[in-house]
């Protein structure tokens, strides 16, 4: 599928009301994300796209994609995790539901991967260090450093019915016991900080971080 063909699509899917075409674009959807093309369409939907319904559409795929029973390996992973939070750092000026849509795929990748090793590290575990990075930065940036603890801690406590309870039992605890802390502490400071400056209550920002 060419740029042209993947936003058209786009617009079948989230604005169109014509349901013929909606069943269409559905099941081409589903052709792109077993497609081997997959990840370079969501590449070119991401830096090329014109609308936030192009982007949206990468972070649907993506999110399809890496929750697949048979998982990507593991490298291949990482690489998605971090281009999305490049991504999400270089443009935090996206549509909010762009942001959530593709912080979804962070919670779903750290979830999902937490008990993996790499170099003798839990390699998806770092997402706590990443999101300290954020909360360094704008405010739009610690919104989305925000989003991302929420997101992760609900993703945490989300039951997948089509994967085994007990791994989701064993994933939530570690995550609990190990990470959790961490969270609050990050949201704490955070809020500490931003009770510590004067709000300017015409800045939308501020009221978001708020």
């Amino acid at each position: 599928m060419s740029l042209a063909e993947l936003e058209v699509l786009c617009t079948h899917l989230y604005v169109g009301t014509d349901l013929t075409e909606r069943i269409e674009a559905e099941k081409a959807l589903l052709e792109l994300i077993d497609s081997p093309e997959c990840l370079s369409k969501c590449q070119l939907l991401l830096e090329q796209g014109t609308t936030s319904y192009a982007q949206l559409l990468a972070a649907t795929c993506l999110s399809k994609l890496v929750t697949r029973i048979n998982p990507l390996p593991i490298e291949q992973r990482i690489d998605i995790r971090n281009y999305i939070l490049n991504y999400v750092a270089s443009q935090p000026k996206l549509a909010p539901f762009v942001i959530q849509a593709l912080i979804q795929v962070i919670a779903k990748l750290t979830k999902l991967g937490w008990f993996e090793v790499q170099k003798d590290e839990f390699v998806f575990r770092e997402i706590i260090a990443d999101v300290k990075k954020f909360l360094q930065g704008t405010v739009e940036h610690c919104i989305i450093g925000v989003i991302i603890l929420c997101e992760l801690t609900q993703e945490m406590n989300l039951v997948d019915y089509s994967r085994p309870s007990a791994k989701h039992r064993k994933i939530a605890t570690s995550f609990r016991d190990t990470s959790l802390k961490d969270i609050l502490v990050l949201a704490c400071s955070l809020l500490k900080q931003v009770l510590a400056k004067p709000l300017n209550l015409q800045d939308q920002d501020q009221q978001s971080l708020v």
